[in-house]
């Protein structure tokens, strides 16, 4: 048989329905979400769709005047789009691998710039890192989701989930921090004897402290864009 032939690849990268439900992994890189009325997703992430949908730009006062100012004071550069109707969308980010958070009256805490979807019975708000802010350029910001849906977030390459266990605290690199267990607090702290070996574009020597009973996912790559922001 020829190789490469156009049929050949039409087979093995065609869309599949999965029966995966309204979140479902086209790819590991690629989101499907079947779309019977509404969700919210990453500006700017929208790769393809079909049917009747509709999309918008989130509304000044969508969310109410408190997450409003929160924006304004983070300077976040991850806006969000509604999405409304029926049909298949299908989202994406950079090529970076994508994760489904099924949540059942939990919550969970993802960095702003991995967040790439969520269904609009999930109440979210921004977490403010105000100690890290004076720290590295741009501050940090995250989104706490909680409630019951489904929550997508991208992490660069394949994500790692530590446990944090009492007495045994996890620390992990800021820029490399995906999500962690909504109810964990992080503390940062700084270590100058570790400037030289913990991380590079996160200001080095600043390290966010996991303690407690949870879960932090991380990845094996910087964000720098946190770093770079004015």
């Amino acid at each position: 048989m020829e190789k490469y032939r156009i049929d050949q690849f039409i087979n093995q990268t065609k869309q599949e329905d999965k029966g995966q439900g309204l979140f479902e992994l086209e790819t590991s890189r690629i989101l499907e979400i079947n779309l019977e009325s509404q969700i919210w997703a990453k500006m700017g992430s929208m790769i393809s769709y079909r049917g009747n949908i509709k999309f918008e730009r989130e509304g000044i006062l969508e969310h109410g005047i408190g997450k409003l100012f929160k924006k304004a004071f983070t300077g976040e550069g991850a806006p969000l789009m509604k999405a409304t109707g029926q049909g298949k969308l299908y989202v994406a980010d950079q090529g970076k691998k994508i994760s489904i958070l099924n949540l059942y009256n939990e919550s969970v805490t993802v960095n702003g710039n991995d967040l790439l979807a969520f269904e609009p019975s999930i109440d979210w708000d921004i977490k403010l890192m105000r100690k890290v802010a004076g720290l590295m350029a741009g501050g940090l910001f995250n989104v706490t989701l909680k409630g019951t849906g489904m929550v997508a977030f991208t992490s660069h390459y394949e994500p790692l989930t530590l446990l944090v266990e009492p007495g045994n605290p996890v620390y992990t690199d800021p820029n490399a921090t995906v999500a962690w267990s909504g109810h964990l607090e992080p503390e940062f702290v700084t270590d100058v004897s570790l400037k030289s070996f913990f991380g590079r574009a996160s200001g080095e020597s600043i390290q966010m402290k996991f303690q407690g009973n949870g879960f932090v996912v991380v990845q094996p790559f910087e964000e720098v864009y946190l770093s770079q922001q004015s």
